[in-house]
């Protein structure tokens, strides 16, 4: 498949086949974020990822209550050590973070796995329900696991609304 396909391929998955996925599948999707650039290089970023199942249960309830956390065999949180901004004056977490994850969900798409990039959490009580040091910066949550559904593709704005040429 390539990366064309791949990015015309993905789509957001709610609902996941209840089969485990293989240690060197969830080690692969992690590598990709591993290698994902960030600020300065300081790859201070952290993938937890998540199997148990009552742990997923309660980060379900910290992701408002989505259930597909809990259903899914997996889930990853994306998080940093410290906040820290960018000369642009943007969240170097955030940046980092949501660079490594999109690298991972592209991989995971490859790897036939379905992820869905929630932003609606509670970051609080994700910390607390993975008791992470004080100070982490949760940025993104994912569960990650074999689809159960098929979505349509969603409509895309034009290129032609969105590309800008300066020249």
């Amino acid at each position: 498949m390539t990366f064309d396909e791949i990015v015309r391929k993905r789509r957001s998955i709610r609902a996941y086949k209840n089969t485990p996925v293989e240690r060197d599948t969830l080690l692969s999707v992690l590598e990709a974020g591993r290698l994902a650039p960030s600020a300065r290089n300081r790859q201070d970023w952290h993938f937890t990822v998540v199997l148990n199942h009552e742990l997923r249960t309660r980060l379900a309830q910290a992701c408002n209550g989505q259930t597909m956390v809990a259903q899914a065999p997996a889930a990853i949180v994306m998080w940093c050590g410290k906040e820290d901004t960018m000369s642009c004056k943007q969240s170097a977490a955030t940046v980092d973070c949501s660079i490594a994850l999109s690298f991972m969900i592209l991989k995971a798409e490859e790897l036939g796995l379905g992820t869905c990039w929630l932003g609606a959490f509670n970051a609080g009580a994700v910390s607390k329900v993975l008791d992470l040091p004080a100070g982490a910066v949760v940025v993104a949550v994912t569960p990650l696991g074999y689809p159960d559904e098929a979505p349509a593709v969603r409509p895309r704005k034009d290129g032609g609304s969105i590309y800008d040429f300066r020249e």
